[in-house]
């Protein structure tokens, strides 16, 4: 297939106003105070491609991107029975991430990192090949990221905590283009954050932009994407289990490219999304109304973080406040943040298997049992159309058929690391 890159402009979502995307934008240099810049597709009616070899790229039409890559994986909605019989909804649909070869679902890392991976590395453009990416990550977005720059040559450095790298196993050893850094053991997300910005100050590295970056957000919008077209219509809820809130942003702003459509309907799903307690400061802020984050203590946050069974789930500085971010989002959709507890993410997690008849992740029973409240509380009816994000799955299932290996980091950090051992380590290490 030949592929012609999407055409697009920026747009502020503080102003409004409108700009030409210079390669790798993030924000508005003109604008003065926090806000999104989004994507304006020429392409008002998205045309859903065919082909089973395009994965995510099938909607490419609503993607900032600039090539396709090698591999591509998608998002596979279908109509739940078991879990909707058990929890009485006549019209749940699941939108699967992961490994589940029946389903057609084949994300190798069993994680929807991958849409991000494929979106973001597909955005970067001649003028940025080489240049090293540079991603932190509690996990998940590591592993997706590190299996698509190697197996598509792109040069690649992880930041992520040490406590979480059991989490960067792959079925193939990787390319040397990946590099791995780590924040000693004890740290958390925040922690490789920081790192990651002290690199990015570096020459020759580039901030791969998190929730900024508006490929990140549109790779994670296929999952909306996927349900919607799949169902014909935009759902009535999204249930999903957030860290930064970026999978929720992503799908809203989808879910408003849509009305633009005006094919799929002209209502806004209520965004449901939920955190792991002890670990819930967006949680927190939303029930006092705040746009900003409260409070939280660095020490506090990273004891909570270890004791949550979803650590993913634990952004400290998560996308919330600005323009454009979750607060809008929820204010816009009539949306909601719910609070699971481990016991009863681990109740939905052997619920989902026993009647979907697959593994998923901590993350995604989060997702599970926000739902199961919604729907004892009442919020969603029997015949709402109600769309559940599992944003991981099929590991159990995918390391009992593969034989799998681990990265080891190239070197671990100290908290209190300097910007001149990072610049030293990182020369040491080419």
């Amino acid at each position: 297939m030949i592929f012609t890159p999407t055409n697009y402009r920026l747009q502020t979502v503080a102003t409004g106003r409108l700009f030409d995307d210079e390669g790798w934008t993030l924000d508005d240099k003109q604008c003065d105070k926090p806000s999104m810049v989004r994507p304006v597709y020429e392409k008002k009616q998205l045309e859903v491609k065919e082909g089973a070899c395009l994965g995510l790229y099938r909607y490419a039409d609503w993607l900032p991107i600039k090539t396709m890559l090698r591999h591509p994986s998608e998002p596979i909605t279908y109509k739940s029975e078991g879990l909707a019989q058990r929890l009485g909804l006549h019209n749940l649909y699941i939108t699967f991430n992961g490994w589940w070869p029946e389903r057609n679902a084949r994300m190798t890392t069993c994680s929807f990192k991958e849409m991000e991976a494929y979106s973001v590395c597909a955005r970067l453009g001649d003028d940025l090949k080489d240049k090293v990416l540079v991603v932190a990550s509690a996990g998940n977005t590591a592993r997706a990221f590190a299996k698509v720059c190697s197996d598509n040559d792109i040069k690649l450095l992880l930041c992520v905590p040490q406590d979480n790298i059991n989490a960067l196993w792959f079925d193939k050893p990787l390319k040397p283009c990946v590099k791995l850094i780590t924040t000693e053991s004890g740290s958390d997300y925040f922690d490789a954050i920081n790192l990651s910005n002290v690199v990015c100050t570096l020459d020759g590295f580039l901030a791969e932009g998190g929730a900024k970056n508006i490929a990140r957000r549109d790779g994670m919008s296929t999952t909306m994407m996927s349900a919607t077209t799949f169902i014909g219509r935009t759902p009535d809820f999204y249930f999903q289990a957030v860290g930064s809130g970026t999978g929720a942003i992503a799908a809203w702003e989808a879910n408003l490219r849509f009305i633009g459509d005006g094919r799929y309907g002209s209502h806004k799903a209520r965004l449901m999304v939920s955190q792991n307690k002890p670990f819930v400061p967006m949680y927190d802020a939303w029930r006092a109304d705040s746009r900003a984050m409260l409070p939280y203590d660095a020490e506090q946050a990273r004891k909570d973080a270890a004791e949550i069974c979803a650590p993913v789930l634990s952004n400290r500085k998560p996308p919330y406040g600005l323009a454009g971010g979750l607060y809008d989002a929820l204010k816009d959709t009539d949306g909601d943040i719910l609070a699971v507890s481990n016991d009863e993410a681990n109740a939905a997690k052997a619920l989902f298997e026993e009647t979907e008849g697959i593994d998923i992740y901590h993350a995604a029973a989060v997702a599970t049992a926000s739902l199961q409240q919604a729907v004892a509380k009442g919020t969603v009816k029997a015949d709402d159309v109600v769309m559940l994000n599992i944003t991981g799955g099929g590991e159990r299932r995918f390391h009992a058929e593969h034989e799998v290996c681990y990265l080891k980091p190239d070197h671990i950090f100290k908290i209190d690391f300097t910007k001149e051992e990072v610049e030293r380590v990182l020369a040491e290490m080419k």
